[in-house]
C-alpha cells in the first residue's frame, strides 16, 4: 500500500484556494521538482537504513584446493 505523502494535504489546502491556484500555476515546474526530489531523498534514505551487506562469497575457481 502507498503512504500518503505528508505534503498531499498542503498542497491540497493550496489548490482549494484562488491566491494557492495561483501560485501553484505559477510555480507548477518548482513545485514538480521540489516533491520528485523529495521523494528521492526518502527512498535513498529509507533504502540505506534498510540495506545489509550480503556476507562474501567464496568463488570456486575449479581448481582443488590445496
Amino acid at each position: 500500500m502507498i503512504r500518503r505523502h505528508k505534503l498531499v494535504p498542503l498542497i491540497g489546502g493550496l489548490l482549494l484556494s484562488k491566491g494557492g491556484r495561483r501560485v501553484a500555476g505559477r510555480h507548477a515546474g518548482k513545485l514538480a521538482l521540489a516533491s520528485l526530489a523529495y521523494e528521492v531523498w526518502r527512498n535513498r534514505r529509507q533504502g540505506a537504513q534498510q540495506k545489509h551487506r550480503p556476507e562474501p562469497r567464496t568463488r570456486w575457481s575449479g581448481r582443488a584446493p590445496r
